[in-house]
């Protein structure tokens, strides 16, 4: 008898539908501006909905682009250039599908927040998803179900946020299938960044990319400076390497715009440098410098009282620094400096 009811619940739970729906169409010839619907009860609005802006572009027959940014809610690079592209979309030049998403989590984004207001979600953090779940974990189930799926390529856009700054990257990872691995690099390649990264993360566990990558997908995703914050180099970079993406990938006709990319990769851990107490931190070397193992590449002052010495960090192996800590305070464990090395 408990293994009947247990079994019953167990389809039950596999019948269970996203709540999202679409306004417009998915699949359907023509430019479609529209909503994602996400019905969201809350103590202002008891019938409440949630509206996520999306972007359909169809043409023909041809490969699906689904182009996201806003994964993190206080990183402007992406959202700004996927909204650029679907204001100025020309359909003819269109032999394909083009799924575009600029503020994948909206809440996050509206709040300026790396993650959701509404439940703490960190959407890069949830996949696969719950249809059921919080309101993260529906919009990663429908990602995952529902959008992922139609996909041959993907473009995730991300920067530093409020706590990092980068320089511009366009990355790709390492991969069990080495076919994939290749095509991923290669889209990577084409994005066209100053830097393209064979990038190692310290957990892979919930990502959007693993999500994306598990399926099959051609997956490429960006670190394009930081600090909640961009620049005119970064918008520029984001919007030439949407367009070489989506002509790299066969759903744009036209030219890549070819830009100088340095290839670097992450052989290990010792890439990663951590803050090991609290304080005031101050970067002795500058983003992209290189530097030697042992090389003084930070300091962390106590703020507790005077008279106290810094706590010198230095690099665990030779490299080039892609990554620091932004602002001028540190936790114990915050990230504080990444390298990398030529590939």
């Amino acid at each position: 008898m408990l293994l009947h009811h247990a079994a019953r619940a167990i389809c039950q739970m596999s019948a269970r539908r996203n709540p999202i729906t679409a306004t417009i169409p998915l699949d359907e010839d023509g430019v479609h501006h529209g909503y994602l619907v996400l019905p969201w009860s809350r103590d202002q609005s008891a019938w409440g909905t949630m509206r996520i802006p999306i972007c359909v572009v169809k043409n023909g027959s041809g490969p699906t682009a689904l182009i996201t940014g806003g994964n993190h809610g206080d990183e402007y690079e992406g959202p700004l250039a996927i909204a650029d592209w679907a204001n100025s979309i020309d359909i003819n030049y269109v032999a394909g599908r083009v799924i575009a998403v600029p503020f994948m989590n909206y809440p996050a984004f509206l709040a300026a927040k790396r993650t959701s207001p509404v439940d703490g979600g960190n959407m890069n953090r949830l996949f696969p998803g719950r249809p059921d779940g919080s309101v993260s974990e529906k919009i990663a189930d429908y990602f995952q179900n529902t959008l992922l799926p139609e996909a041959d390529c993907v473009l995730d856009y991300h920067s530093g946020g409020k706590t990092l700054d980068f320089v511009c990257l366009a990355a790709s990872h390492v991969l069990d299938d080495k076919e994939q691995q290749a095509r991923c690099a290669a889209a990577r390649d084409a994005f066209g960044a100053p830097y393209s990264l064979l990038m190692r993360e310290i957990d892979s566990v919930g990502m959007y990319d693993d999500a994306a990558e598990s399926l099959g997908k051609t997956f490429v995703t960006t670190e394009l400076r930081g600090g909640g914050s961009n620049s005119p180099q970064s918008i520029a970079i984001a919007r030439r390497g949407l367009r070489n993406f989506l002509i790299h990938c066969g759903v744009v006709e036209g030219e890549l715009e070819n830009a100088s990319s340095r290839r670097l990769v992450q052989p290990d851990g010792s890439c990663f440098h951590f803050a090991e107490q609290a304080g005031m931190v101050e970067l002795t070397v500058n983003l992209e410098a290189a530097v030697k193992a042992g090389e003084l590449v930070a300091r962390i002052w106590p703020i507790n009282s005077t008279g106290s010495p810094a706590l010198n960090v230095h690099a665990n192996r030779d490299g080039i620094l892609i990554a620091r800590h932004f602002p001028g305070l540190v936790q114990e464990g915050d990230c504080l400096a990444v390298l990398a090395v030529d590939a």
